[in-house]
């Protein structure tokens, strides 16, 4: 049974990553290291009790696919409610938006602590920080309002769409097109195969960053945009 090494990743972060010097220098706010040790324990308790032992289930029963539905393996669902309960998706999402705004290398030691417990179920929640941190960063404000509180709080998912069939993860060979409809809008053609969480019974709603080239383009990675669908 995983036991999260809490004490050895929070020496790490303090004294290794810099994080000490930071919060010593008032870089994090009102952010000290009581608050950093408290939280990093409550994500390795976390890890170690309720989520390391459904990675048995998940290797088990795996994922099923049946008339387009795909429902995860028993408890996996009531697992990420108790997740997002807990405010562990928020945690290093922008505080205007319902996030708390904690450093991302707090959220990328207790990450680290999840995908170690069963990184089946802890991909899901990365590839859903990612793109928060995508969409707060490059994302319109109209787009920001519609769907960054919902994935900062985990009602909603996200993914990353880049792999398809003649190009693997060679962004370069990437095929899939997006044109402009007229309205600010665009309609993606293309496949793409081996997405991450690209389905599951965790939300109503999975938000999907594509990779695709628009009509005018130029060749190679340079052409590549980002699309939200």
């Amino acid at each position: 049974m995983y036991g999260a090494p809490v004490e050895d990743i929070a020496f790490t972060l303090k004294h290794v990553a810099g994080l000490k010097p930071a919060l010593d220098a008032g870089i994090f706010g009102d952010l000290g290291e009581d608050l950093v040790d408290a939280i990093l324990a409550e994500a390795g308790r976390f890890a170690s009790e309720e989520v390391a032992p459904l990675y048995k289930v998940g290797d088990e029963h795996g994922a099923v696919l049946k008339d387009a539905v795909v429902t995860t393996p028993p408890g996996w669902k009531q697992l990420y409610r108790r997740w997002i309960e807990g405010g562990w998706n928020a945690l290093s999402g922008p505080e205007e938006y319902g996030g708390q705004g904690l450093p991302t290398m707090l959220g990328v030691a207790a990450l680290e602590m999840w995908n170690s417990a069963a990184m089946a179920f802890g991909i899901g929640p990365t590839l859903t920080m990612g793109a928060v941190e995508a969409l707060d960063k490059h994302a319109s404000e109209e787009l920001k309002a519609k769907y960054l509180a919902k994935l900062v709080s985990g009602e909603s998912m996200g993914t990353m769409n880049l792999t398809e069939p003649q190009a693997g993860s060679d962004l370069a060979a990437l095929r899939a097109r997006a044109e402009p409809v007229g309205d600010g809008t665009y309609r993606i053609f293309g496949q793409k195969i081996f997405i991450t969480y690209g389905e599951h019974d965790f939300t109503d709603n999975i938000v999907h960053l594509v990779l695709a080239r628009l009509p005018d383009a130029p060749a190679g990675t340079r052409g590549i945009s980002l699309f939200l669908v």
